[in-house]
């Protein structure tokens, strides 16, 4: 079947990295990413220094906004608001994990799946970072399992909190290592795992500033293309396990990790 749809433009990738995509999009643009290592670890690289930037205005005192400038600004808003752009403002919204919608229970079991572009942010951050890295051959990992417990110091100290590694050997995949990713607002943690036929499951993790995780959330499934994530949120922190391998096969993986981290 012939594909339709405009390619990604260069523009369109700086929109999703500033959360200012259309949703309707970024189906599309996953798939270019998973297909184009090269665009993938550009739009990386674009997000790690939009955190910096973020980052470096948070330390700046810019002083109290001047009067004139908040009126211009809410006039703005009311213009947009009128002209019913909210489709493009609900877009944003989603793709930053702001505006979530309720209904998230906590529970060791998977809901329905549903599309990429409705889940939190931090998953989708996983399954781009899945794409980017799982078809590496030479550098697949940045600090490889035979450093394990440096690996997982290293990672606990830039995430600001304690982490874990849960061992799926029992269950035929080893751990291949981790690294350190950007996220939205801050660091994320990856670890990769290998079975013997070479399928990778990749472990993402977010660790949430106090009461700034989205809520508890049940066992939740994520599709885009081939790849499917299991996600849930624990306290400060946000899990999200990706594969391209069989829905029956990946929750029992995401069970075995869930038990291991310490859920009921």
């Amino acid at each position: 079947m012939n594909d339709d749809r405009p390619p990604i433009s260069v523009d369109e990738l700086h929109a999703f990295v500033d959360g200012q995509l259309d949703a309707r999009r970024l189906p599309a643009l996953l798939e270019r990413l998973r297909d184009h290592p090269d665009d993938a670890a550009r739009v990386l690289q674009w997000q790690a220094q939009r955190i910096g930037l973020r980052q470096l205005a948070r330390d700046t005192d810019l002083g109290e906004t001047p009067p004139a400038m908040a009126a211009a600004v809410r006039r703005r808003a009311s213009a947009l608001h009128r002209r019913q752009v909210w489709p493009q403002a609900a877009a944003a919204a989603l793709l930053l994990g702001i505006g979530l919608a309720g209904g998230w229970y906590a529970a060791p079991r998977a809901t329905p799946g549903g599309a990429l572009a409705a889940s939190p942010a931090f998953v989708q951050e996983a399954v781009m970072a899945h794409a980017v890295f799982v078809p590496e051959k030479r550098h697949p990992v940045e600090v490889g399992a035979a450093d394990e417990a440096h690996l997982v110091q290293w990672l606990s100290r830039r995430l600001g909190a304690p982490l874990k590694v849960p061992s799926l050997i029992d269950r035929g995949y080893r751990l291949l290592g981790g690294r350190l990713l950007p996220g939205d607002d801050a660091p994320r943690a990856q670890f990769m795992y290998e079975n013997a036929q070479g399928t990778r499951v990749t472990l993402y993790v977010a660790v949430f500033a106090p009461g700034q995780a989205p809520s508890t959330t049940a066992f939740r499934t994520a599709h885009q293309g081939r790849e499917t994530s299991f996600y849930w949120i624990e306290d400060r922190y946000g899990y999200a396990l990706s594969a391209d391998t069989d829905d029956a096969e990946l929750a029992a993986l995401a069970r075995e990790v869930y038990r291991q981290l310490g859920g009921a």
